[in-house]
This record gives C-alpha cells, structure tokens and sequence, in this order.
C-alpha cells in the first residue's frame, strides 16, 4: 500500500504548507538521534524527513497525493497516462541529517540556549516595578511558529529541489513606553522592570522565563531617552532575539510642567492682587516654598523666573534650569455699582 506520509508527520491530507513545516519541526526535533535514544527512534526520523520532502514540495505532493508511493516513483499504475508535467520520478536520498540540516541551516538547535545562573540583582530587597508602573507584567509572548516562517521562508528548499541556507535575522525592537515623574526626573531614580519572555528548550518544548531588568535613570533626562536591553526578547532556534527598549516618558504632575530643563508653574492670581500687588509662595518640585514679592501690574502674559529651581542638565548636573512662574487672573463674576465707579474714577481709560 505504501507509506503514509501524511500519517506519519500526523496531519490531514488537506494540511497547509505552512502545517506541513510545523509538523516536521516538532517530529524532527522530537524523534532525532541525538535527543532520543529509544529503539527506532532513527528509523522514525528518517520516515520523518522522507515525509517532509514530498509534502512540502508542490509537485511531489501532487504527484503523491495523485498516484500514491507508486506514481512518486515512477511507476505509475496502469491507464493512467504519463506524467503530468515535466515531473521525474522521485527517490529519497537517503540522508535524513541533510534533511535536517537544510530545514534549520547551519544553526544547531540543540545548542546554544540562554539560562540564568542565578537571580537578578537589585538592591534593598523592595519589590520591583512591574512593567511600565501599571501593575502588570511584560508580555513578550510570541507564536514560536512566527518567526520560523519568517526565518525559513515557505519550505526549506527551492522551487527546482535544491536546498538554500538563509541567515538568521533579529526580531524588531520591543519597545515600550516608561512614565517617569518629575521627581525622580530631578533627582534620578532606579526602576526594576519584570518581563516575561519564551525561551526554547534542548527537547523542542518551550517555557515562559521571567527576568528582572534593571534601569538606572539619571539626573536631567529628557522625555523620548531610550534605554536598550540587547537581545532580551524571545529566544528560539530561529531568531536572534529582539533588543527590549524602554522610552523615557513624562509623567503628568499635578502642579509643574516641564519644558526642557525650565519648570513650569502657573499661579492662580484675583484681579485686585494682579493690579494692586501681592506677595505668592511658589512651590519648587523639592518641596520647599519660595516667596515672590509682585509690586508691579501683572498682566495674562506676564512671567517671572526663579533661578536654579527647574530640572538639572543631564551632562552637568550641578547646574540647573528656572522655574518658571505664569500667571492665571481670575476675574471677579460681578462688580458693585460702587466698585465700578471707584475703578472708572482711577483707571486709566
């Protein structure tokens, strides 16, 4: 009767290219010689790579699917006719390693994972951040069968039979967003970032591995900063890992914007003290309050600087920027008759 090929990678006769190829990853890496030493493991993975060759090949397949093990060979059963095609009997060459060696290239699978030798460092013992400051962990998970098909294109061979190598690429960057306050901005800060990753094992399985990754932040760094962890993301016999990348953000404060490494702060002002005069206790992002005296009229698009209380220069942190003070005047809803007189009386007109 002849082999099963499609029994024997275990799939439907209607499986995809792209269900052939999994299924010969998962039974090759399962059954090869050097990773299973049961009795006839290596008659299986030769069967297994005879399979794949005729399933992943368009017209062997066909010619297979047509006419079975027979007409694959050549001899085709009778009344059939020639044929199809230019096609040429097919003989398997016998070398299931080659196989192998052509599906995943050069790289040897087996080899050349990632594993820790210990756990992260960080110091205090206080319990780190999740990813992005929101509660949540990092989740880099990807389909394992991703970046396979992106490695190795549709089959492992050309269009005419013969086998081509392909280099492995790096996944893109993984980038994410990391809201800093203001704060910690002024005075540096560390930040102990969870992600979780899959790393691809000897025996063809895969695992999530949670690793700590530490950010030291310094003085004066401005929001878009990007801090690159190389080659932390997903780590398969296919990839080369993606770099993880973590972007500076502002985060939004109550009280102060920032603009470069200026502060600024707007401060709430009646109409009376705005033309009158009045003296404000100004906030400083260190928590101390500075008095400013206003004799002068201060009008909507007045401003006033208080030196060396903004964010300091990232290249030269003893020196600082300004904070810098707008003003907000609030208008009365409603004036007396006796206030409107008194003002039409004094104001200039």
């Amino acid at each position: 009767m002849g082999k099963d090929y499609y029994k024997i990678l275990g799939i439907a006769k209607g499986a995809s290219d792209d269900d052939v190829r999994k299924a010969y990853r998962k039974m090759a890496l399962k059954y090869h010689p050097d990773k299973n030493k049961s009795p006839g493991a290596e008659e299986k993975f030769k069967e297994i790579a005879e399979a794949y060759e005729v399933l992943s090949d368009k017209e062997k397949r066909k010619m297979y699917d047509d006419y079975g093990e027979d007409g694959l060979r050549g001899g085709m059963p009778s009344g059939t006719g020639e044929h199809p095609g230019n096609f040429t009997s097919y003989t398997f060459h016998g070398d299931p390693h080659e196989t192998f060696r052509m599906f995943f290239g050069d790289e040897n699978p087996f080899q050349g994972f990632f594993s820790f030798g210990g756990g992260p460092g960080g110091g205090g013992g206080s319990r780190p951040h999740q990813f992005g400051g929101f509660g949540h962990d990092v989740d880099m998970d990807m389909d394992m069968d991703e970046p396979f098909s992106r490695q190795f294109g549709r089959q492992g061979f050309s269009s005419g039979g013969q086998p081509f190598h392909r280099r492995k690429e790096q996944d893109k960057p993984i980038v994410r967003d990391l809201p800093v306050s203001l704060e910690d901005i002024c005075t540096g800060c560390t930040k102990k970032m969870k992600i979780t990753r899959n790393i691809s094992q000897p025996n063809g399985q895969t695992i999530k591995e949670e690793k700590i990754l530490t950010i030291d932040i310094k003085p004066g760094w401005k929001a878009g900063t990007k801090i690159t962890f190389p080659k932390e993301g997903d780590q398969t016999p296919y990839n080369i890992p993606a770099d993880v990348v973590f972007v500076i953000r502002d985060k939004r404060h109550t009280q102060f914007t920032r603009d470069g490494n200026d502060i600024r702060f707007t401060a709430k002002i009646s109409l009376t003290d705005a033309l009158c005069g009045t003296t404000i206790y100004v906030p400083t992002i260190g928590g101390r309050t500075i008095p400013l005296r206003l004799s002068e009229v201060i009008k909507p698009n007045t401003v006033r600087h208080i030196k060396g209380e903004g964010v300091p220069l990232a290249k030269q942190t003893s020196k600082r920027g300004d904070l810098i003070i707008e003003f907000e005047i609030v208008f009365p809803d409603e004036l007396s008759r006796r206030a409107k007189q008194i003002l039409s009386e004094n104001l200039p007109s």
